[in-house]
């Protein structure tokens, strides 16, 4: 089981996607290529009758048995033991695909312009420095949460 989280206050989040705006600079990706998501819900009547959004965010799950881990041919994903992270090395990966057709949630993205596939592993490299992810620190409304465990 994963040891974090990234929790969404929806009374907080107001759809700007800078989440997404931060991770996309963090990770160098290409225009039109998100790893993580916000949904928006609505327009509907709140319970004082105006008409409100809500939205979702979404990004990898970091699965107790991750599929895209186990229909990785190259050994590119790996679930790392000491803190369940799902990581994918860029180096390994052979741009297969096999884990965006595996994944449930769509997590796993397919960038042909790099013939790889990247996914979000919550800014791994920040976490390991004690930092939180990016679209958790860009996040304009505070709305995001990384959770951390107990120590």
């Amino acid at each position: 089981m994963s040891l974090y989280r990234i929790a969404l206050n929806p009374n907080r989040c107001i759809g700007c996607k800078s989440c997404l705006v931060h991770c996309n600079v963090k990770n160098k990706l290409p225009a039109g290529i998100s790893l993580n998501r916000i949904k928006a819900l609505g327009p509907f009547n709140g319970p004082d009758g105006r008409p409100r959004m809500e939205f979702v965010y979404q990004n990898c799950m970091q699965c107790d048995d991750p599929f895209c881990v186990k229909v990785c041919p190259s050994g590119a994903l790996t679930k790392r033991a000491e803190d369940g992270l799902v990581w994918l090395d860029e180096e390994a990966c052979i741009g297969c695909n096999r884990c965006t057709e595996a994944c449930p949630w769509d997590v796993p993205v397919a960038i042909e312009a790099w013939g790889k596939t990247k996914k979000c592993d919550y800014c791994k490299d920040r976490v390991d420095r004690g930092l939180d992810p990016a679209c958790v620190t860009g996040c304009t409304a505070k709305a995001l949460t990384f959770i951390r465990p107990a120590v």
